[in-house]
């Protein structure tokens, strides 16, 4: 038997404005909004326990910003890397510089409350 990730948790300033911000990245849509603040997002349709995570974001008052020991890795599904970079910089992801030499295949950007994460190269089929 084995486990499978089934959401992920991530604290945030603003929940609603990260939550807008990685349904239009990702397709998601908000399924649920709890008394505390958070917001659970995920794929439309399907909602948690589905092939892919969701995604919680606590309010919280101190979220800790910048790289994360846990970090996002993102492809696009129907378009090339360079023109979902475009999409995404027009969503508000900034580019982030870690010290990159330019070589890489991934680029490197941060939500709209500095959470990194990455845009890979390849594109998937999506699920």
């Amino acid at each position: 038997m084995a486990c499978r990730i089934s959401e992920l948790v991530i604290d945030a300033e603003d929940p609603g404005r990260l939550a807008a911000f990685w349904c239009d990245v990702l397709g998601y849509v908000e399924l649920a909004r709890e008394g505390d603040g958070s917001i659970e997002i995920g794929p439309p349709g399907v909602g948690f326990g589905g092939a892919q995570p969701t995604l919680v974001f606590n309010a919280g008052r101190n979220p800790r910003l910048g790289k994360l020991p846990l970090h996002i890795d993102v492809n696009a599904t129907d378009r090339d890397q360079d023109a979902e970079l475009a999409r995404l910089l027009a969503l508000g992801a900034l580019p982030v510089d870690i010290g990159q030499t330019g070589e890489e295949s991934w680029h490197v950007l941060a939500d709209p409350e500095g959470n990194e994460f990455c845009l890979l190269r390849t594109q998937l089929k999506s699920i």
